[in-house]
């Protein structure tokens, strides 16, 4: 099974939706970040990991915003 979700990363890759994925080192499980254009498109993405279909894994889905002096997160501490 685990060359199915593999293969499924290394599809996310070339498409330019994986920003990075890899194992924890002190839990079981892992996690994926992925771009997607919205929550629905990341549940569909989700749902299509052989791991999730199978079963053998659950999925929590996040929206995460970059901090960065863009949006400001970045200016609340001063220098």
């Amino acid at each position: 099974m685990s060359e199915e979700h593999v293969k499924h990363l290394q599809e996310l890759d070339r498409q330019g939706r994986l920003v990075m994925c890899g194992p924890f080192s002190d839990a079981p499980g892992g996690m994926v970040i992925i771009r997607a254009d919205s929550r629905e498109e990341a549940v569909s993405l989700a749902e299509r990991d052989p791991y999730v279909l199978s079963g053998i894994r659950s999925y929590e889905l996040r929206t995460w915003s970059l901090s960065h002096e863009g949006n400001k997160h970045m200016s609340i501490a001063e220098e």
